[in-house]
């Protein structure tokens, strides 16, 4: 395959008079956008590399895809490639005619895709100082070409200038919008499908499932016995704001850990790493949900409002620097899980008890490592390699899960001093119920490390647990013993 490059002085020759057939890559062959893509795996992957980043975006947009492309590890094999339009390269192909790959992406990742489908007779792509885009695209195809001398797939409103320069446009996934504009154009293409974005997909995305963590804001509401109407609906509204700042984040880490994601047996199903959702998209979703997070946070306290803003300023952190330092991760993870508890006294106005701080630490020490326990076992038995984006081996599961375990009892063992302290008397008439509390946690947390073992456990254990109507029986049995002492 010859490597044909926006400055390349020599134009491609069709065969036999058939008339060329030109694919676009981004939105077009592939449902997705390699320069958001390999942005977002650059400063994922080594985050003190953004500022270079952004003073390559000050030299134009051909420098700083380059810029990116020439410092990333690119696997074509794992990209989501769009069926429908592969299998209208292949019929071209079939009928004799030559086709041709032409993208604003950078050369290096065009040519790797051009080779790993060996579908394509040349391909055209950006270099370090033009950005191989709209009208520049149209006139180096017209120029290889000729005016109407080739078909041209694409997908938006950067492909107008090339549609009207073609022999005949064909739309992939087109929107009623971009629908309006070809017809406004005087072009009448032919349309081919593209997988759309549903409702069920932004769920998934924003991990709407996880939204289940959040009730732990209304463990101070509980503990405290604070039971009035306005406590309980800042704790709701925090909660809310709690499930919107989450979702925001989420949709981060799914855009740093794309690659990551694509490799691993149940992950590539996610909306973004299937290409069920566009990155472009993804990329706006987290700034919007971030900030309805903070005005909903602003409407309880502005306390409320500080500890959410840490919150989201640590978990930023994770999904860029801090998921990738050994047992750090555990620790912040805890943090996280602690600070909706923090949050949920804050947003209404009471002192949590050290006692509480010390059991929650402890108790989500011992998830986030049963969710690491659960990572490493389902990579071990599927032969995978270790993973990339966390600092742990195969050869850690033991380890992993003796430090879930020792963590766990000492939750408990810290509640069985609570109950032993003055500090419960205060608040409970028949303080010494709450010893039925220990056996119970000691099944639960016991029957959560035995079924990670056996691999029952296959998300986050949080999650799992409020799932699990065993667990729900044991939450509800703590419950009324709580209710009981009082």
């Amino acid at each position: 395959m010859r490597n044909v490059t926006v400055m390349a002085s020599a134009s491609p020759e069709p065969r036999t008079g058939a008339i060329p057939l030109v694919v676009d890559l981004d939105g077009t062959l592939i449902r997705s956008d390699l320069l958001i893509e390999s942005g977002f795996e650059l400063a994922g992957r080594a985050p003190l590399s953004i500022p270079g980043i952004a003073v390559a975006l000050c030299r134009g947009k051909a420098w700083l895809k380059d810029h990116i492309a020439s410092r990333i590890a690119f696997d074509p094999s794992t990209l989501p490639y769009n069926e429908a339009v592969l299998d209208y390269i292949r019929a071209a192909r079939a009928d004799g005619r030559p086709v041709f790959l032409a993208s604003a992406s950078n050369e290096r990742l065009v040519k790797a895709i051009a080779g790993h489908l060996a579908l394509f007779e040349d391909w055209f792509a950006s270099d370090a100082k033009t950005n191989l885009s709209s009208a520049t695209k149209a006139s180096r195809l017209v120029l290889g070409f000729g005016e109407t001398g080739f078909d041209y797939i694409g997908n938006g409103e950067a492909d107008l200038a090339v549609w009207k320069a073609c022999a005949r446009p064909i739309a992939v996934g087109a929107s009623a919008g971009l629908k309006r504009k070809l017809t406004a154009a005087g072009l009448e293409p032919e349309y081919l499908p593209s997988p759309r974005a549903s409702l069920a997909d932004w769920l998934r995305l924003v991990r709407v499932h996880q939204f289940v963590k959040n009730v732990l804001v209304f463990v101070p509401l509980l503990t405290a016995h604070k039971f009035e109407l306005p406590a309980i609906l800042n704790a709701a509204l925090a909660a809310v704001a709690f499930c919107l700042c989450a979702a925001s984040v989420y949709v981060l880490n799914d855009l740093v850990d794309l690659n990551a994601d694509r490799d691993h047996p149940q992950k590539r199903f996610r909306p973004l790493a299937a290409g069920l959702i566009p990155v472009a998209h993804a990329v706006l979703a987290v700034p919007l949900l971030a900030l309805s997070a903070a005005v909903v946070a602003s409407t309880v306290s502005w306390s409320f409002f500080a500890v959410l803003l840490t919150y989201f300023v640590l978990t930023t952190a994770y999904t860029f620097i801090l998921k990738r330092k050994m047992l750090v991760d555990i620790v912040v993870l805890a943090i996280l899980y602690t600070a909706r508890v923090v949050g949920g006294a804050v947003a209404i106005d009471v002192i949590i008890s050290e006692w509480l701080f010390g059991f929650s630490f402890f108790i989500f020490v011992a998830l986030a490592l049963i969710k690491r326990y659960v990572e490493l076992a389902m990579r071990l038995d599927a032969g995978l390699p270790d993973p990339s984006n966390r600092n742990y081996v195969s050869t850690d599961l033991p380890i992993v899960g003796m430090l879930a375990a020792a963590a766990g009892f000492n939750a408990i063992t810290i509640f069985a001093l609570y109950i032993s302290s003055d500090a419960v008397h205060g608040l409970y008439r028949n303080p010494q119920l709450l010893w039925l509390i220990c056996p119970i946690l000691l099944y639960w947390i016991g029957r959560m490390l035995l079924l990670a073992n056996r691999r029952v456990i296959l998300d986050d254990p949080l999650a799992f647990a409020l799932r699990d109507w065993r667990s729900v029986i044991a939450g509800i049995c703590i419950g009324a013993v709580m209710f009981a002492a009082i």
